[in-house]
């Protein structure tokens, strides 16, 4: 089963590796906005991240987030062990468009309920993607989703080499 426990601390340096498995869910304290085409196209309050041991964390943000026309079905699903099965999500803002850009569990694990519908976004993909007033990095390379933030230690999964930690 998810925790929803205050894990790590919201303050303060988070070691990745510190991060459990299975992954905890954790409401984010801070506003969390998404930039993509020269416009704001998410923006809430009511953010979860899920943290897992050696990843940065995974921002969903609920679907009222994004307006109308934001979000487009795209081809495709994938299974995460934890979750269950994702489908994914096109971006579109202005003349931009990503594809694949971002994934949901439309019937998640019961453990991960929290989740359902809710939409995680590459944020090297986007124009810039914000938690409070920092911007993140994308977590190294292109297979998973997570956001860097400063107050994070590593190393990260996702580089050269690391497939196989």
């Amino acid at each position: 089963m998810a925790s929803t426990e205050d894990l790590p601390a919201a303050s303060g340096i988070e070691d990745v590796w510190t991060y459990p498995r299975p992954p905890a869910l954790q409401r984010v304290p801070q506003r969390v906005r998404i930039m993509f085409g020269g416009q704001t196209i998410a923006l809430t309050d009511a953010a979860w991240r899920v943290l897992e041991t050696s990843h940065p964390p995974v921002y969903y943000l609920p679907p009222s987030a994004f307006p109308d026309g934001v979000l487009e079905p795209a081809q495709g699903t994938s299974f995460c062990e934890w979750k269950g099965l994702a489908r994914y999500w096109s971006v579109r803002s202005g003349s931009q468009f990503a594809e694949r850009a971002g994934w949901s569990y439309p019937e998640p694990d019961p453990a991960y309920a929290a989740l359902r519908d809710h939409v995680a976004v590459y944020a090297g993909a986007m124009q810039a993607c914000f938690v409070g007033d920092e911007q993140v990095t994308p977590q190294p390379g292109g297979f998973y989703g997570g956001w860097v933030t400063r107050n994070l230690k590593g190393p990260f999964k996702g580089g050269p080499g690391s497939m196989g930690w």
